[in-house]
Protein backbone atom coordinates (compact mmCIF):
# COMPACT_ATOMS: atom_id res chain seq x y z
CA UNK A 1 0.00 0.00 0.00
CA UNK A 2 3.10 1.96 0.69
CA UNK A 3 3.23 2.91 -3.75
CA UNK A 4 -0.10 4.71 -3.62
CA UNK A 5 0.98 6.91 -0.79
CA UNK A 6 3.70 8.00 -2.86
CA UNK A 7 1.78 8.71 -5.51
CA UNK A 8 -0.95 10.47 -3.83
CA UNK A 9 1.67 12.65 -1.96
CA UNK A 10 3.38 13.22 -5.59
CA UNK A 11 0.43 14.43 -7.38
CA UNK A 12 -2.05 15.41 -5.52
CA UNK A 13 -1.20 16.07 -2.04
CA UNK A 14 -3.07 18.96 -1.62
CA UNK A 15 -6.44 16.53 -2.52
CA UNK A 16 -8.22 16.21 -5.89
CA UNK A 17 -10.86 17.79 -8.03
CA UNK A 18 -14.65 16.36 -7.52
CA UNK A 19 -16.81 16.77 -10.54
CA UNK A 20 -20.39 15.77 -11.03
CA UNK A 21 -20.81 12.41 -12.70
CA UNK A 22 -22.66 13.98 -15.81
CA UNK A 23 -19.56 15.75 -16.52
CA UNK A 24 -17.65 12.83 -16.60
CA UNK A 25 -19.86 9.88 -18.42
CA UNK A 26 -21.78 9.66 -21.04
CA UNK A 27 -24.91 7.45 -20.75
CA UNK A 28 -27.34 4.42 -22.58
CA UNK A 29 -30.27 7.09 -23.25
CA UNK A 30 -31.13 10.57 -22.92
CA UNK A 31 -33.71 10.77 -19.05
CA UNK A 32 -36.42 12.48 -18.43
CA UNK A 33 -36.12 15.85 -16.83
CA UNK A 34 -33.10 15.90 -17.35
CA UNK A 35 -31.62 19.03 -18.94
CA UNK A 36 -29.50 18.60 -21.96
CA UNK A 37 -26.35 20.06 -20.97
CA UNK A 38 -26.03 17.31 -18.34
CA UNK A 39 -26.46 15.03 -21.08
CA UNK A 40 -24.02 15.82 -23.94
CA UNK A 41 -23.42 12.45 -25.50
CA UNK A 42 -25.63 9.46 -25.65
CA UNK A 43 -24.46 6.06 -26.40
CA UNK A 44 -27.48 4.10 -27.15
CA UNK A 45 -27.43 0.01 -26.07
CA UNK A 46 -30.53 -2.00 -27.70
CA UNK A 47 -31.65 -3.93 -25.06
CA UNK A 48 -33.44 -7.19 -24.87
CA UNK A 49 -36.01 -8.67 -22.48
CA UNK A 50 -34.48 -10.77 -20.06
CA UNK A 51 -36.63 -13.55 -20.80
CA UNK A 52 -34.56 -13.88 -23.53
CA UNK A 53 -31.55 -14.75 -22.41
CA UNK A 54 -32.22 -18.42 -21.47
CA UNK A 55 -32.72 -19.28 -25.69
CA UNK A 56 -30.18 -16.97 -26.79
CA UNK A 57 -27.39 -18.52 -23.99
CA UNK A 58 -24.78 -21.27 -25.59
CA UNK A 59 -22.21 -22.20 -23.56
CA UNK A 60 -19.22 -21.90 -25.92
CA UNK A 61 -20.58 -18.00 -26.91
CA UNK A 62 -18.30 -15.14 -26.31
CA UNK A 63 -20.76 -12.62 -25.80
CA UNK A 64 -21.74 -11.79 -22.28
CA UNK A 65 -25.64 -11.78 -21.42
CA UNK A 66 -25.70 -8.70 -19.08
CA UNK A 67 -28.50 -9.35 -17.05
CA UNK A 68 -29.93 -7.13 -14.50
CA UNK A 69 -29.11 -9.36 -11.50
CA UNK A 70 -26.59 -12.30 -10.92
CA UNK A 71 -27.59 -14.44 -13.95
CA UNK A 72 -24.08 -15.26 -16.03
CA UNK A 73 -24.85 -16.53 -19.29
CA UNK A 74 -23.40 -16.21 -22.67
CA UNK A 75 -24.22 -16.24 -26.48
CA UNK A 76 -22.26 -15.76 -29.73
CA UNK A 77 -22.33 -13.15 -32.20
CA UNK A 78 -24.71 -14.85 -34.65
CA UNK A 79 -27.92 -15.02 -31.96
CA UNK A 80 -27.14 -11.89 -30.86
CA UNK A 81 -27.67 -10.20 -34.35
CA UNK A 82 -28.88 -6.29 -34.01
CA UNK A 83 -28.39 -6.39 -29.98
CA UNK A 84 -24.80 -7.09 -30.36
CA UNK A 85 -22.76 -4.21 -28.33
CA UNK A 86 -19.04 -3.67 -27.76
CA UNK A 87 -17.29 -1.67 -25.53
CA UNK A 88 -16.16 -1.05 -21.59
CA UNK A 89 -19.09 -0.03 -19.53
CA UNK A 90 -20.35 0.34 -16.04
CA UNK A 91 -24.38 -1.23 -16.08
CA UNK A 92 -26.89 -0.29 -12.99
CA UNK A 93 -30.34 -1.95 -13.66
CA UNK A 94 -32.86 0.06 -14.62
CA UNK A 95 -35.27 -1.74 -12.26
CA UNK A 96 -34.72 -3.12 -9.14
CA UNK A 97 -32.62 -2.55 -7.15
CA UNK A 98 -28.11 -1.23 -7.08
CA UNK A 99 -26.42 -4.14 -8.73
CA UNK A 100 -23.26 -2.67 -9.90
CA UNK A 101 -21.50 -4.50 -13.00
CA UNK A 102 -18.30 -3.82 -14.60
CA UNK A 103 -17.47 -5.31 -18.49
CA UNK A 104 -15.51 -5.00 -21.47
CA UNK A 105 -15.95 -6.52 -24.21
CA UNK A 106 -19.29 -7.75 -26.19
CA UNK A 107 -22.23 -8.05 -24.77
CA UNK A 108 -25.49 -8.46 -25.10
CA UNK A 109 -27.75 -5.78 -22.46
CA UNK A 110 -31.03 -6.11 -20.50
CA UNK A 111 -33.00 -3.12 -19.47
CA UNK A 112 -29.48 -1.30 -17.55
CA UNK A 113 -28.73 1.84 -17.75
CA UNK A 114 -24.98 1.72 -19.07
CA UNK A 115 -22.66 4.46 -18.22
CA UNK A 116 -19.12 4.75 -20.18
CA UNK A 117 -16.10 7.24 -19.21
CA UNK A 118 -15.94 10.63 -21.79
CA UNK A 119 -12.57 10.70 -21.54
CA UNK A 120 -10.47 8.03 -19.73
CA UNK A 121 -7.56 10.06 -19.49
CA UNK A 122 -9.56 11.57 -16.39
CA UNK A 123 -11.86 8.77 -15.51
CA UNK A 124 -11.09 5.24 -15.75
CA UNK A 125 -14.19 2.87 -16.49
CA UNK A 126 -12.69 0.84 -13.62
CA UNK A 127 -12.07 3.02 -11.27
CA UNK A 128 -15.76 4.58 -11.82
CA UNK A 129 -16.95 0.78 -11.01
CA UNK A 130 -15.20 0.65 -7.86
CA UNK A 131 -16.01 4.10 -6.99
CA UNK A 132 -19.75 2.87 -7.68
CA UNK A 133 -19.19 -0.13 -5.58
CA UNK A 134 -18.11 1.79 -2.52
CA UNK A 135 -21.71 4.11 -3.04
CA UNK A 136 -23.76 1.02 -3.44
CA UNK A 137 -25.84 2.06 -0.62
CA UNK A 138 -26.61 5.20 -1.27
CA UNK A 139 -27.07 4.16 -4.90
CA UNK A 140 -29.72 1.81 -3.45
CA UNK A 141 -30.89 4.94 -2.01
CA UNK A 142 -31.95 6.06 -5.61
CA UNK A 143 -34.78 3.80 -6.45
CA UNK A 144 -37.67 4.30 -5.89
CA UNK A 145 -41.21 3.68 -6.58
CA UNK A 146 -44.06 1.15 -5.57
CA UNK A 147 -43.72 -2.32 -6.73
CA UNK A 148 -40.69 -2.36 -9.41
CA UNK A 149 -38.43 0.38 -8.07
CA UNK A 150 -36.60 2.78 -10.56
CA UNK A 151 -33.13 4.57 -10.12
CA UNK A 152 -33.83 8.49 -10.32
CA UNK A 153 -31.23 9.27 -13.04
CA UNK A 154 -30.71 12.99 -11.82
CA UNK A 155 -29.74 12.08 -8.09
CA UNK A 156 -27.32 9.57 -10.02
CA UNK A 157 -25.80 12.19 -12.45
CA UNK A 158 -25.51 14.77 -9.92
CA UNK A 159 -23.33 12.26 -7.64
CA UNK A 160 -20.11 14.29 -7.38
CA UNK A 161 -16.66 11.49 -7.66
CA UNK A 162 -13.42 12.23 -7.20
CA UNK A 163 -11.00 12.75 -10.05
CA UNK A 164 -6.90 11.96 -8.59
CA UNK A 165 -4.71 11.65 -11.41
CA UNK A 166 -4.64 8.82 -13.73
CA UNK A 167 -1.83 7.31 -11.99
CA UNK A 168 -3.42 7.26 -8.90
CA UNK A 169 -6.35 5.47 -10.51
CA UNK A 170 -4.27 3.35 -12.45
CA UNK A 171 -2.85 1.39 -9.10
CA UNK A 172 -6.24 1.52 -7.16
CA UNK A 173 -7.73 0.06 -9.80
CA UNK A 174 -4.28 -3.00 -10.27
CA UNK A 175 -4.95 -3.20 -6.40
CA UNK A 176 -8.28 -4.04 -5.98
CA UNK A 177 -8.14 -6.44 -8.93
CA UNK A 178 -5.51 -8.40 -7.21
CA UNK A 179 -7.96 -8.71 -4.26
CA UNK A 180 -10.73 -9.50 -6.76
CA UNK A 181 -8.60 -12.21 -8.31
CA UNK A 182 -7.79 -14.11 -4.81
CA UNK A 183 -11.36 -13.95 -4.09
CA UNK A 184 -11.85 -15.49 -7.27
CA UNK A 185 -9.64 -18.25 -7.09
CA UNK A 186 -10.63 -18.88 -3.57
CA UNK A 187 -14.46 -19.00 -4.70
CA UNK A 188 -12.95 -21.71 -8.01
CA UNK A 189 -11.00 -23.58 -5.82
CA UNK A 190 -13.81 -23.72 -2.98
CA UNK A 191 -16.54 -25.19 -5.81
CA UNK A 192 -13.45 -27.89 -7.10
CA UNK A 193 -13.18 -29.05 -3.51
CA UNK A 194 -17.37 -29.45 -2.93
CA UNK A 195 -17.34 -31.44 -6.18
CA UNK A 196 -14.62 -33.86 -5.04
CA UNK A 197 -16.28 -33.87 -1.48
CA UNK A 198 -19.34 -35.00 -3.56
CA UNK A 199 -17.53 -37.51 -5.06
CA UNK A 200 -15.33 -39.03 -2.40
CA UNK A 201 -18.81 -38.96 -0.25
CA UNK A 202 -20.98 -40.86 -3.10
CA UNK A 203 -17.77 -43.47 -2.92
CA UNK A 204 -17.57 -43.89 0.52
CA UNK A 205 -21.40 -44.52 0.77
CA UNK A 206 -21.59 -46.60 -1.83
CA UNK A 207 -21.99 -49.88 -0.05
CA UNK A 208 -21.89 -52.37 -2.98
CA UNK A 209 -18.43 -53.76 -2.37
CA UNK A 210 -18.92 -53.36 1.50
CA UNK A 211 -20.55 -55.91 4.03
CA UNK A 212 -24.12 -54.23 5.10
CA UNK A 213 -26.96 -55.01 6.35
CA UNK A 214 -29.94 -52.97 5.76
CA UNK A 215 -32.27 -51.54 8.79
CA UNK A 216 -35.12 -48.77 9.03
CA UNK A 217 -34.79 -45.48 11.25
CA UNK A 218 -36.86 -47.18 13.41
CA UNK A 219 -34.59 -50.19 14.53
CA UNK A 220 -31.26 -47.94 15.04
CA UNK A 221 -32.97 -44.96 16.32
CA UNK A 222 -34.20 -45.42 20.36
CA UNK A 223 -36.44 -42.84 19.87
CA UNK A 224 -38.02 -40.58 16.65
CA UNK A 225 -39.80 -37.84 18.80
CA UNK A 226 -41.25 -35.08 17.03
CA UNK A 227 -40.72 -31.21 17.79
CA UNK A 228 -43.78 -29.58 19.93
CA UNK A 229 -44.51 -26.06 21.00
CA UNK A 230 -42.56 -23.40 22.67
CA UNK A 231 -40.93 -24.35 26.11
CA UNK A 232 -42.89 -21.88 28.73
CA UNK A 233 -39.72 -19.63 29.41
CA UNK A 234 -37.60 -18.72 26.22
CA UNK A 235 -35.65 -16.09 24.07
CA UNK A 236 -36.52 -15.50 20.34
CA UNK A 237 -33.81 -14.80 18.17
CA UNK A 238 -30.95 -15.27 20.51
CA UNK A 239 -27.64 -16.35 18.64
CA UNK A 240 -25.57 -17.61 22.22
CA UNK A 241 -26.24 -19.27 25.07
CA UNK A 242 -26.28 -17.23 27.97
CA UNK A 243 -26.79 -18.59 32.28
CA UNK A 244 -30.39 -17.67 31.76
CA UNK A 245 -30.85 -19.63 28.38
CA UNK A 246 -28.37 -22.06 27.46
CA UNK A 247 -30.31 -24.63 25.97
CA UNK A 248 -30.93 -24.02 22.09
CA UNK A 249 -34.65 -24.49 20.58
CA UNK A 250 -34.39 -25.83 16.79
CA UNK A 251 -37.21 -25.02 14.20
CA UNK A 252 -38.01 -27.00 10.52
CA UNK A 253 -35.65 -23.82 9.19
CA UNK A 254 -32.62 -24.85 7.42
CA UNK A 255 -29.21 -23.49 8.09
CA UNK A 256 -29.17 -20.66 10.53
CA UNK A 257 -32.24 -20.42 10.18
CA UNK A 258 -32.74 -23.41 11.83
CA UNK A 259 -31.81 -21.65 15.30
CA UNK A 260 -34.97 -20.41 16.56
CA UNK A 261 -33.81 -18.70 20.28
CA UNK A 262 -32.74 -20.46 23.60
CA UNK A 263 -35.03 -21.35 26.36
CA UNK A 264 -34.02 -22.72 29.92
CA UNK A 265 -35.37 -26.53 29.54
CA UNK A 266 -34.84 -29.16 27.34
CA UNK A 267 -36.84 -31.66 25.46
CA UNK A 268 -33.54 -34.11 23.74
CA UNK A 269 -31.22 -35.37 26.12
CA UNK A 270 -28.74 -37.16 23.33
CA UNK A 271 -27.50 -36.21 20.39
CA UNK A 272 -29.55 -36.14 17.94
CA UNK A 273 -30.33 -35.64 14.13
CA UNK A 274 -33.02 -33.75 13.15
CA UNK A 275 -35.15 -33.90 9.93
CA UNK A 276 -37.21 -31.03 8.61
CA UNK A 277 -41.12 -32.60 8.57
CA UNK A 278 -42.46 -29.36 6.46
CA UNK A 279 -41.39 -26.75 4.50
CA UNK A 280 -37.65 -27.44 3.98
CA UNK A 281 -38.72 -30.95 3.87
CA UNK A 282 -35.86 -33.59 4.18
CA UNK A 283 -33.05 -30.76 5.73
CA UNK A 284 -31.03 -32.35 8.31
CA UNK A 285 -28.49 -31.96 10.49
CA UNK A 286 -26.67 -32.63 13.21
CA UNK A 287 -27.64 -31.16 17.09
CA UNK A 288 -25.27 -32.14 19.94
CA UNK A 289 -27.43 -33.35 23.56
CA UNK A 290 -29.74 -31.19 25.70
CA UNK A 291 -31.75 -28.66 23.11
CA UNK A 292 -35.47 -28.89 22.09
CA UNK A 293 -37.25 -29.13 18.71
CA UNK A 294 -40.04 -27.27 17.69
CA UNK A 295 -42.57 -26.51 14.94
CA UNK A 296 -42.62 -29.49 12.23
CA UNK A 297 -39.23 -31.00 13.36
CA UNK A 298 -38.52 -34.30 13.69
CA UNK A 299 -35.83 -35.77 16.03
CA UNK A 300 -33.48 -39.42 15.43
CA UNK A 301 -32.08 -40.56 18.73
CA UNK A 302 -29.59 -43.24 17.05
CA UNK A 303 -28.17 -46.15 19.40
CA UNK A 304 -24.90 -45.49 19.78
CA UNK A 305 -23.97 -49.33 20.06
CA UNK A 306 -25.61 -49.58 16.21
CA UNK A 307 -24.91 -46.10 14.52
CA UNK A 308 -22.60 -42.66 15.17
CA UNK A 309 -25.00 -39.66 14.74
CA UNK A 310 -22.90 -38.11 12.71
CA UNK A 311 -22.58 -41.34 10.12
CA UNK A 312 -26.64 -41.02 9.84
CA UNK A 313 -26.54 -38.00 8.65
CA UNK A 314 -24.31 -38.06 6.02
CA UNK A 315 -25.96 -41.53 5.05
CA UNK A 316 -29.07 -39.42 4.91
CA UNK A 317 -27.49 -37.09 2.35
CA UNK A 318 -28.03 -39.85 -0.03
CA UNK A 319 -31.09 -40.78 0.29
CA UNK A 320 -34.12 -38.95 -1.26
CA UNK A 321 -36.09 -38.20 1.67
CA UNK A 322 -40.25 -38.05 0.66
CA UNK A 323 -43.32 -37.10 1.69
CA UNK A 324 -46.79 -38.00 2.94
CA UNK A 325 -48.51 -35.55 0.86
CA UNK A 326 -51.46 -33.48 0.88
CA UNK A 327 -51.62 -29.73 0.34
CA UNK A 328 -48.59 -28.72 2.65
CA UNK A 329 -46.01 -31.93 1.74
CA UNK A 330 -44.80 -32.97 4.77
CA UNK A 331 -42.84 -36.07 6.92
CA UNK A 332 -44.30 -38.49 9.32
CA UNK A 333 -42.55 -39.89 12.29
CA UNK A 334 -44.37 -43.04 10.46
CA UNK A 335 -43.18 -42.42 7.47
CA UNK A 336 -39.52 -41.74 9.08
CA UNK A 337 -39.57 -45.27 10.45
CA UNK A 338 -39.62 -47.15 7.03
CA UNK A 339 -36.62 -45.24 5.71
CA UNK A 340 -33.99 -47.94 5.22
CA UNK A 341 -30.38 -47.88 5.59
CA UNK A 342 -27.01 -49.37 5.15
CA UNK A 343 -25.23 -50.21 8.86
CA UNK A 344 -21.48 -50.88 8.61
CA UNK A 345 -19.63 -51.64 11.44
CA UNK A 346 -18.33 -48.81 14.07
CA UNK A 347 -14.88 -49.00 12.77
CA UNK A 348 -15.98 -48.44 9.07
CA UNK A 349 -19.24 -45.55 10.34
CA UNK A 350 -15.63 -43.75 12.32
CA UNK A 351 -13.64 -44.47 9.73
CA UNK A 352 -15.63 -42.56 6.75
CA UNK A 353 -16.92 -39.81 9.24
CA UNK A 354 -13.20 -38.70 9.78
CA UNK A 355 -12.72 -38.77 5.94
CA UNK A 356 -15.88 -36.59 5.16
CA UNK A 357 -15.56 -34.19 8.11
CA UNK A 358 -11.78 -33.25 7.23
CA UNK A 359 -14.13 -32.12 3.81
CA UNK A 360 -16.89 -30.70 5.71
CA UNK A 361 -14.56 -28.72 7.55
CA UNK A 362 -12.69 -27.00 4.66
CA UNK A 363 -15.89 -26.80 2.35
CA UNK A 364 -18.10 -25.77 4.69
CA UNK A 365 -17.11 -24.33 7.74
CA UNK A 366 -17.45 -20.46 8.54
CA UNK A 367 -15.07 -20.47 10.99
CA UNK A 368 -12.09 -22.15 9.76
CA UNK A 369 -12.56 -23.89 6.14
CA UNK A 370 -12.72 -22.20 2.89
CA UNK A 371 -15.77 -20.09 3.30
CA UNK A 372 -14.14 -18.52 6.12
CA UNK A 373 -11.01 -16.98 4.46
CA UNK A 374 -13.47 -15.66 1.52
CA UNK A 375 -14.85 -14.26 4.30
CA UNK A 376 -11.85 -12.66 5.48
CA UNK A 377 -10.73 -11.51 2.16
CA UNK A 378 -13.73 -9.81 1.14
CA UNK A 379 -13.67 -8.17 4.07
CA UNK A 380 -10.28 -7.03 3.95
CA UNK A 381 -11.40 -6.33 0.15
CA UNK A 382 -13.97 -3.57 1.20
CA UNK A 383 -11.56 -2.22 3.61
CA UNK A 384 -9.27 -0.99 1.33
CA UNK A 385 -11.23 -0.17 -1.14
CA UNK A 386 -13.05 2.41 1.39
CA UNK A 387 -9.70 3.55 2.02
CA UNK A 388 -8.69 3.93 -1.18
CA UNK A 389 -11.17 5.74 -2.77
CA UNK A 390 -11.92 7.97 0.04
CA UNK A 391 -10.17 11.20 -0.71
CA UNK A 392 -9.77 14.86 0.37
CA UNK A 393 -11.08 17.18 -1.61
CA UNK A 394 -8.93 19.87 -2.77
Amino acid sequence: MSKIGELIKKYCPNGVEYKELWELTAWDKRFNGIEREKQRKVINYPYVFANRFKELERPTGNVRLLSTGNYIGWTNEELAENNLCDGEIVAIPGGGGANIKYYKGKFVTADNRIATSLNTNVLLNKFLYYWMSVNNELLESFYRGSGIKHPSMRSVLELKIPTPPQEVQNEIVRILDKFTELETELETELEARKKQYEYYRNSLLSFEDKASRMATLGEVCLSIPTGGGLPENYKKDQTMPTSKFPYPIYSNGSGNNALYGYTDSYKIDKDAVTISARGTIGYHAVRKAKFTPIFALIALIPNANIITTKYLNYILDTIEIGSSGGSIPQLTVSNVKKIKIPILSMEVQKRIVAILGKFDKLVCDISEGLPAEINARHKQYEYYRGKLLTFKEA
